[in-house]
């Protein structure tokens, strides 16, 4: 098993508070949230970010998309309003070496973010 903190939660030796695991992904709360709802989609697959992307990852991203979506509208966010954010790299904020989308919600979203 990889030393990375997101394969370990997609195998069960990291607990996590989930909110849906399907074939494809695990979402689950931030253990430091950034918003009332802070909610992580990763891949089961590792990525470790966007750069690793490739054309044969387009089904899975627009699987993560629309499993966002569907996450998004069962907590409640739909008529509020929320904001997706994918970091790649050190520069953009990543911490964690694997591919991952943030669900924030539950508060107003200043612009511009960083």
């Amino acid at each position: 098993m990889s030393d990375c903190l997101f394969c370990k939660i997609v195998a069960g030796v990291i607990p996590c508070d989930k909110l849906h695991e399907d074939d494809y992904f695990i979402a689950f709360r931030d253990i430091s949230p950034q918003a009332p709802v802070h909610v992580l989609v990763i891949p089961k697959e590792h990525k470790a970010s966007l750069t690793e992307l490739e054309p044969a990852d387009a089904d899975m991203l627009g699987r993560l998309l629309i499993t966002a979506g569907r996450i998004s509208s069962e907590l409640g966010l739909d008529e509020g309003g929320y904001r997706w954010v994918v970091n790649c790299g050190e520069d953009g904020g990543q911490s964690v070496g694997h591919l991952h989308l943030h669900i924030l919600g539950g508060r107003q979203m200043a612009w511009p973010p960083g």
